[in-house]
């Protein structure tokens, strides 16, 4: 378990390179006027909350404080996600649409995506 977290936390750093760590942390705004589509997030729209919650459950002594911990988490990871759609539709409009009807929300699908 402990190698597949170390994994998954590999694709976790992997999803903050392609975004850029220092936006991801509020560090710096480097927005533009494009959002990132490409890697990870061709697979899945919110690739840091679903590896994260896979590194959360992949916790090889689940006790019941760390189910409680993964279970809130998720929720938090859930909402989050939604209220950043809303904001990413009013920003990015029907670009964004079209990417939210390609590409599933938090947990990806086994086709292929669309290009």
């Amino acid at each position: 378990m402990y190698l597949l977290q170390l994994v998954v936390a590999a694709m976790l750093v992997s999803c903050l390179r392609q975004t850029g760590a220092g936006e991801f942390l509020g560090f710096t705004k480097q927005r533009t006027n494009s959002f990132t589509n490409t890697g990870w997030y061709s697979i899945v729209r919110h690739p840091l909350y679903f590896f994260s919650t896979l590194f959360l459950m992949l916790n090889p002594v689940m006790t019941e404080q760390w189910l409680i911990l993964t279970v809130l988490a998720t929720l938090y990871f859930v909402i989050g996600g939604l209220i950043e759609e809303k904001r990413l539709v009013v920003e990015f409009g029907e670009v964004y649409r079209d990417y939210q009807q390609r590409v599933p929300f938090i947990i990806p699908n086994r086709t292929k995506p669309e290009k």
